[in-house]
């Protein structure tokens, strides 16, 4: 590849629903050629695709139908924190707020995403090709990225051009055979035509020119990138994790016989979690002998309860725990291993 051009598309101004993208697109860029990389702003194809929600101007009525249309467009929430709901799709995109958009359109509507990314880019590609220009089209949308600040384009959907640029296979300089590398080479090129649409300049439309391969053939889509739930190592939202735990919490096994004794700085996370329910006296290591304040019968099922804390505290530190119960003392001993 000896390099790559991004150029932005001007002048295709507001779109409406039914207006014909792939008119406008070649009106506007008449330099198009084969082997060119369309990057369009999913906004404008979800309003000529009528996937707009009519909601009031402005005021508490505005917001309770905003939140309607999100729960309209939400398989699930991921985490939410304060106004800001990051959910996952009935696509499977998991995204803040699921893409709804009210920057760019007239303050009595809101804007959904797409609601087939792929279709929407096989559509306009086909009539591209009608047109007489083979080339890629890529649907790219802003999101933001977990554990790094600042918002991005990706690819929504895609259509004649491959998803990823897989080197798998492949020797490197140094003679080793890469394992994992697939790079997704639609969220680069999304990316790098937002560069010269920017967010206020009504450029919906880039061109990447350069990039091999594009237009040759119909490809997978974007719809490839999605990574499935088995694969997905951070598949639970925040509300989910902690449903999760306390499901485990519920049902802790006894630690395995003849397991080794637990490391002290575990133990003593644990212990610091549940400082204000329970005092317990360390005996060995891994060995703890718990005593109850108050063996009255309601003392004793608090302490049980404390004591099933305790348990559920060693578990968060990866701690398993057997609790034995000398009935003549009331005291209990908790071995951690």
């Amino acid at each position: 590849m000896d390099g790559l051009e991004v150029l932005p598309v001007r002048g295709i101004g507001d779109v409406t629903a039914g207006d014909d993208l792939a008119a406008l697109i070649t009106a506007n860029a008449p330099w198009l050629r084969d082997g060119d990389v369309l990057v369009v702003t999913s906004k404008i194809v979800s309003k000529a695709e009528g996937r707009l929600v009519e909601v009031p101007a402005d005021g508490p009525e505005r917001e309770a139908a905003r939140e309607r249309a999100l729960a309209s467009e939400t398989r699930r929430v991921v985490a939410r924190r304060g106004p800001t709901a990051i959910v996952q799709t009935h696509h499977g995109f998991v995204m803040a707020a699921a893409g709804i958009d009210a920057s760019n359109v007239d303050k009595t509507h809101l804007v959904l995403l797409p609601a087939d990314p792929d279709a929407s880019a096989r559509a306009l590609r086909d009539a591209l090709l009608e047109r007489g220009l083979r080339v890629g089209v890529i649907v790219s949308d802003t999101m933001g990225r977990a554990w790094r600040n600042g918002l991005t384009d990706v690819a929504l959907g895609a259509a004649g051009i491959e998803p990823f640029r897989d080197h798998r296979g492949e020797i490197d300089p140094y003679g080793n055979e890469l394992q994992l590398t697939q790079m997704a080479v639609i969220d680069e090129l999304a990316a790098a035509g937002e560069l010269v649409k920017g967010k206020c300049d009504q450029v919906p439309v880039a061109v990447v020119r350069g990039y091999p391969g594009a237009g040759a053939a119909q490809g997978p889509g974007a719809g490839a990138l999605l990574r499935d739930a088995a694969s997905d190592m951070f598949s639970l939202g925040t509300a989910e994790a902690r449903a999760a735990g306390l499901r485990d919490a519920a049902t802790l096994p006894d630690a395995p016989a003849g397991a080794g004794p637990a490391a002290a700085d575990g133990i003593a996370r644990a212990l610091a979690t549940v400082a204000a329910a329970i005092t317990v006296a360390t005996v060995s290591p891994g060995v703890l002998r718990c005593t109850p304040p108050d063996e009255t019968p309601a003392g004793l099922m608090r302490f049980g309860a404390d004591i099933h804390r305790l348990r559920a505290a060693m578990a968060a530190e990866g701690l398993a725990s057997t609790v034995t119960y000398d009935d003549t003392t009331a005291i209990l001993t908790v071995v951690v291993a």
